[in-house]
């Protein structure tokens, strides 16, 4: 199931001073988010909200949205990272949301995507650090990652990103679905069947802190793997796009230490299809006054989200900017 919030729109408003004329230059962009436990989904509904301005909306200058003209975005939740970029290639949705591990694989075909690659993928822009939970139970602990064979482990949902380079990093320690009771589920999913005893451990790439599990440490507690130095370092050598990262102690106020983990950046990512001025837009409309104070408003994660850090990584992931947003940032001085 698919559910969407409508960034920027009141339908009352719409049908006061819509018209048919005004009707026929709404445009709608769809934007794939993840499930609405996670960091994604509200991340996806801020930028959707910068980014529109629906036909009848009061112009920018004029105190209004600062977003596209006659543009009404969508923030879907979905499956994540892998649904995302799937559904982009096939034009299914406009943009999404994706781990850069995930987007590299897609777009060049390897891994899970082998002989599926998705040449169409361009980045919009570098987002925020994803942190990779791996939650225990309020009293439990690992000695290695080794320690889950046998053990009842949530795996993320099926085919998304944090799914696909969470079997890379386990198999380094001869960890698989054989040895394994796997369950593919989503965060929110996960943090129930923890809570109920049903899982013993669950993997969760996000921005922090993630909504699942403040409910979750807030009522059964819970117990973060804090990472050792050699696991870190093998994560990074097996899935070179999750680099060193801590999740701070009080993060989750039950969570008293700091998290040695690794993290994987989050991108938007659209079509390379998609008009480049329409692209070119929108790039801007994300990094205006306005969509600056609904991202520190928004969601904890909202201020990661800089210009500054709007290309970090992109290059190393080989999956090319889109020519409206290369546009942009070359105008901004951020490109040569």
């Amino acid at each position: 199931m698919i559910r969407s919030t409508i960034g920027a729109v009141t339908f009352g408003c719409l049908v006061l001073a819509g018209g048919l004329a005004q009707a026929q230059e709404m445009q709608f962009f769809r934007i794939g988010t993840g499930g609405a436990g996670g960091t994604y989904f509200p991340i996806g509904g801020i930028i959707a909200n910068a980014i529109s301005n629906p036909p009848g909306s009061r112009a920018c200058d004029d105190g209004g949205n600062c977003g596209v003209p006659g543009l009404v975005a969508m923030a879907q939740s979905t499956n994540a990272s892998a649904h995302n970029v799937n559904a982009i290639q096939n034009g299914q949705m406009e943009a999404g949301l994706s781990g850069a591990a995930t987007l590299h694989f897609a777009y060049n075909g390897k891994g899970k995507f082998e002989g599926n690659a998705k040449p169409d993928l361009r980045v919009i822009a570098n987002l925020y650090p994803e942190d990779l939970h791996l939650v225990l139970s309020e009293g439990a602990s690992l000695n290695s990652l080794a320690d889950l064979a046998g053990k009842r482990v949530g795996i993320a949902q099926a085919g998304s990103g944090t799914q696909i380079a969470v079997e890379l990093m386990l198999a380094d320690y001869n960890v698989t679905r054989d040895n394994m009771d796997e369950a593919e589920l989503n965060n929110a999913q996960s943090a129930e069947r923890i809570a109920d005893g049903q899982l013993d451990a669950y993997f969760y790439a996000a921005g922090t802190p993630v909504a699942a599990l403040i409910q979750l440490d807030n009522t059964k507690g819970m117990e973060l793997h804090n990472w050792s130095p050699e696991e870190v370092k093998m994560a990074n050598s097996t899935v070179p796009y999750y680099i060193p990262s801590v999740i701070p102690a009080g993060t989750y106020p039950g969570v008293t230490y700091d998290v040695n983990t690794v993290a994987v950046s989050g991108m938007l990512v659209t079509n390379a299809n998609i008009d480049e001025e329409l692209v070119y837009q929108i790039t801007k409309a994300m990094w205006s006054n306005t969509a600056r104070k609904l991202l520190d408003n928004g969601h904890p994660k909202g201020k990661a989200i800089t210009l500054e850090t709007a290309l970090e990584g992109v290059e190393g992931i080989g999956v090319p900017l889109h020519p409206g947003a290369e546009r942009f940032y070359r105008e901004a001085g951020l490109l040569k």
